[in-house]
């Protein structure tokens, strides 16, 4: 999805299927990271991690996930 700021406010015009009312959380896109590859390395290692954890059955829903970032950030 990609928003357009005009008059400082987020205009989205992009056609879709979440119901009406559905609240998104936007983030920035970033262009691209500084990682070393020594960093990139550790990176790929993690989501393999956590690719082999969700194919197990090891993982949350995105909500609960962000709910205890969100709290962490406050608290």
């Amino acid at each position: 999805m990609r928003a357009t700021v005009r008059s400082g406010r987020l205009v989205v015009d992009e056609p879709t299927d979440l119901p009406e009312g559905t609240v998104l959380d936007l983030v920035l896109d970033d262009e691209g990271d500084q990682l070393d590859q020594r960093e990139r390395n550790a990176l790929d290692a993690a989501i393999s991690r956590s690719l082999d954890d969700a194919s197990h059955g090891r993982s949350a829903p995105a909500e609960q996930v962000l709910e205890k970032l969100r709290a962490r950030r406050v608290g």
